[in-house]
Parts: C-alpha cells; sequence; structure tokens
C-alpha cells in the first residue's frame, strides 16, 4: 500500500521585501519581479508574499508561481479603522481577500495605518503614536468584523504589530488581543519588530503563542538601532543603513523561538522578512544564508 505523503507543519517562504521595498522603491527598484521569484526558488523556499511588482492577476501570477513551486502565503493589509469610516476599510479589505484567495493564500496579515509614522521622516522612537480610548474601541471592533469576512472563505486575520505604529509595544499587543475575539483575529508574531522597539520577545511569544498564526522571521543589528535612537533617526532611515538582515546575520538567537514554536505544534508559514538594500546585501545570497540557518538551527 501506497504512502500518503503528509503536508509540512511548517513550511517556509520568503517576503519580496529583501529584492525590492515597496516603501523605498529605491532599493531593488530595477529589480524585476523574476527574478526575485526565481531567486526566491533557487534558494530554497515554497512560499512567498506579495510586492507591488508582482502581477495583480492571479490568471498570470498562478502560472508564474506553479513554474517555480512558489505560493502565496499572505500579503501586507493596510488598515485605517482609527481614521477612515469602517466602510471603507471593509471595502478594501474584502478586494484584498479576494485577491489573496485567488492567489493561494490563506492568511491575511492587517497593520492598522491610522496615524503611522513609519513612512514618514520623523523620529521613530520619539513621534510614535498612541491610540485614545475611542480609537482602541474602534480599532478592535473593526478587526472582529474583518475577522468574520476573512472567515467567510476560510481565511485567517492576523495583526501585524509593526514600529512607527499604534500597536508596537508589548503592552499594545496585549491591548489588542485582550479586547479582540480570538476565533476572529491572530498575531502575526515579527521578531525583527519586537527587538528593535526594545520588547522581551520572548516573553510576547510565550503569552500569545496560541493565537499566532503567522511568523515572520527577521534579526536585528543592535549598533544601527542605537545610533536610530541618538541621531533620530526615522524608520526608513534606519532600513536603509541596515538595521535589519536576515536570521542568523545579527543579534536575535532564534534557537529558543524555533523550539518554543515546534513544541506548541505551531502549523503555518515562517517567512524570511528582512528589508535591506539589495545593493549592499545580495538578495539570493542572503536567501540562501537565512535558508541553511533555518535548517541548521530550527531543523526545518
Amino acid at each position: 500500500m501506497a504512502k500518503v505523503a503528509l503536508k509540512p507543519k511548517i513550511k517556509l517562504a520568503i517576503a519580496p521585501i529583501g529584492w525590492t521595498n515597496d516603501d523605498l522603491p529605491e532599493l531593488g527598484g530595477e529589480i524585476p519581479f523574476e527574478q526575485c521569484v526565481s531567486e526566491m526558488a533557487l534558494a530554497g523556499f515554497t512560499g512567498s508574499e506579495v510586492g507591488n511588482k508582482y502581477p495583480k492577476d492571479p490568471d498570470i501570477l498562478n502560472p508564474k508561481l506553479k513554474l517555480r513551486g512558489l505560493t502565496i502565503c499572505n500579503a501586507w493589509f493596510s488598515s485605517f479603522l482609527t481614521t477612515q469610516p469602517y466602510e471603507e476599510v471593509e471595502a478594501a479589505f474584502i478586494k484584498h481577500r479576494d485577491f489573496l484567495y485567488a492567489v493561494g493564500a490563506r492568511v491575511i496579515g492587517a497593520s492598522e495605518q491610522g496615524h503611522s509614522i513609519q513612512g514618514k521622516e520623523e523620529p521613530i522612537f520619539d513621534n510614535k503614536p498612541v491610540f485614545t480610548d475611542e480609537e482602541w474601541k474602534r480599532l478592535t471592533e473593526g478587526l472582529n468584523k474583518l475577522g468574520k469576512l476573512a472567515a467567510e472563505k476560510k481565511m485567517k486575520l492576523t495583526f501585524h504589530h509593526h514600529m512607527g505604529t499604534g500597536v508596537q509595544t508589548a503592552a499594545e499587543i496585549d491591548r489588542l488581543m485582550e479586547n479582540t475575539d480570538p476565533k476572529l483575529l491572530s498575531l502575526l508574531y515579527d521578531t525583527g519588530h519586537l527587538v528593535f522597539s526594545g520588547e522581551d520577545h520572548m516573553a510576547v511569544l510565550k503569552k500569545w503563542i496560541k493565537r499566532i498564526r503567522h511568523v515572520h522571521l527577521k534579526d536585528m543589528r543592535p549598533a544601527i538601532r542605537e545610533t536610530a535612537i541618538t541621531e533620530k533617526w526615522s524608520f526608513l532611515h534606519a532600513v536603509k543603513s541596515g538595521v535589519f538582515t536576515v536570521p542568523g546575520d545579527g543579534s536575535i538567537d532564534f534557537k529558543p523561538i524555533f523550539n518554543t514554536l515546534k513544541k506548541a505544534q505551531y502549523e503555518g508559514w515562517w517567512v524570511v522578512e528582512a528589508e535591506q538594500d539589495p545593493a549592499k546585501a545580495n538578495p539570493l545570497e542572503y536567501a540562501i544564508k537565512a535558508r541553511a540557518y533555518i535548517k541548521k538551527t530550527g531543523g526545518v
């Protein structure tokens, strides 16, 4: 009797942000989509998130991914629940959801961009937004509604905490998770953003492990972080200066992270998502470096 091949519980993806940066078009602006996805596959990854250069028509995108053995695992959604009418956010979300579903993704990663300074030339630590109680109410109630819309297609809505936004710190993550429905909203756990913010990334992981449905793996260079604080850099200036890198190339010890996720029987994607200047950090070289580190340290 033939053995049935089991699907792996943990799947590995890489984000295109190491090749071409949507927030900083000058980084990798010359690198075409086809080179990006070909090098992802060459480095040993089976999944990808979506970048601005990716074809927006599923009938065009899907064959190009299939040719390389890749699957779309997620894509960033900017929500403005604290600053825009809910109906506008919902309309944009449904369009985004339906595109992701058509290209095979079953996870949607939302980040609240109301009052965000992540793309502005403002000191990332000094000017971080802080939501009012009313804005928190609009955010949590709105996310529950979006979570229901995701569930209509058997998709998971995950929230991406992020530098320069109103949900950046461990305390803010706690408030978000405690005031949303666990059945409707999960957490996208991002190692680099937690460490850059100065949080205890392992404490966040252990506290919310049962609600984590998507993982971003990025490493951080502490010396550049310290300079970003003292020189009052913006988030994007810190990125261009190399504050982030791939796992195994910075200060974060990923072994306890990997062990905790596996012990909790995490199922889903681990995504290498480390924005760098491709002129300084060759994307294929760093993708291969990340893949080797995850295999050696995480056994995946």
